[in-house]
């Protein structure tokens, strides 16, 4: 069910030391270095299931700000279900369905009316 889980953070290399260590207790170790984020998962994994971000908006990170839990979808259909039941239920826009970051990442983003970051995720092909 659980895609991948963003937590935010102000300083990413103390973030890193720290999540590098603490992680490699329970097998888990860095898989991706990038300028605003690190991302974890077990050796050998394609993606990481747990990222440490900087906020995308610039802001100081906080408890919820660069937090985001991501769901898995299993069709991209499934995705606009997500995206329409959640504003039809008070949920807010934070990005609407579509393609991003490779040619199979298809998602949606939005906000729940307590103000926690969802996104559902398909990463399979689109179904004829």
């Amino acid at each position: 069910m659980i895609y991948y889980l963003t937590l935010g953070t102000n300083n990413l290399a103390r973030s890193g030391a720290f999540y590098d260590a603490v992680l490699a207790t329970l097998g888990h170790s860095r898989i991706l270095t990038a300028d605003t984020d690190l991302g974890y998962g077990k050796p050998g994994d394609a993606s990481p299931t747990l990222y440490l971000v900087t906020p995308f908006d610039g802001a100081a990170a906080t408890r919820g700000n660069g937090t985001m839990l991501a769901l898995t979808a299993t069709t991209r259909a499934a995705v606009h279900d997500f995206y329409t039941t959640a504003l039809s239920n008070g949920g807010t826009d934070e990005g609407a369905p579509g393609l991003r970051y490779s040619a199979n990442f298809y998602s949606c983003y939005v906000r729940d009316p307590d103000g926690n970051k969802l996104s559902a995720v398909c990463t399979l092909p689109p179904q004829d």
